[in-house]
């Protein structure tokens, strides 16, 4: 018989590493949420807490590299959050 309890195991935080929670909001040290709901880790707390400034820097420079590349703007993702 298969002991369920295994895959409901999550990682156990680490002291210093930091994650943004996206389902939250918040930051948390060493992974709290499941990995699908957070970005990171981090090396500081400070990091963490601009992590959504950091993806949308990135976004735009990959979309001007990509605009770049191909001489046109890339199409936009789709909005999840709609559903």
């Amino acid at each position: 018989m298969t002991n369920m309890a295994l895959f409901k195991r999550r990682t156990p935080g680490r002291p210093g590493e930091w994650y943004y929670c996206l389902k939250h909001g918040t930051v948390e040290e060493g992974p709290q949420c499941r990995a699908a709901d957070r970005f990171g880790p981090y090396a500081t707390r400070e990091e963490a807490a601009h992590a959504m400034t950091t993806v949308r820097e990135r976004n735009e420079e990959w979309r001007e590299a990509e605009e770049r590349w191909t001489g046109e703007p890339p199409d936009d993702p789709p909005d999840h959050r709609s559903r």
